[in-house]
């Protein structure tokens, strides 16, 4: 009687740590999903600065060129 108890009581303390560690495994999971999800956000954060950069630059281009274009036409009247 004692005995089988005894196994009982060791069944289920192995069911325990089974838990303990799917739980363990789960929360590495989750963490490392976080931190993918953290290095795509950044990722796309640091391609869209990229793109207002290069627009920004496009604009100051376009800015000098009409510059250009009227100094041109000042010098040829």
């Amino acid at each position: 009687m004692r005995e089988r108890s005894r196994e009982r009581d060791h069944e289920r303390e192995i069911t325990r740590e089974r838990s303990r560690e799917r739980d363990h495994e789960r929360a590495r999971a989750r963490e490392r999903k976080q931190e993918r999800e953290r290095e795509r956000a950044s990722t796309r954060e640091r391609a869209r600065e990229s793109e207002r950069e290069r627009e920004s630059a496009r604009k100051r281009e376009r800015a000098r060129e009409r510059v250009r274009k009227r100094q041109r036409a000042r010098e040829r009247a």
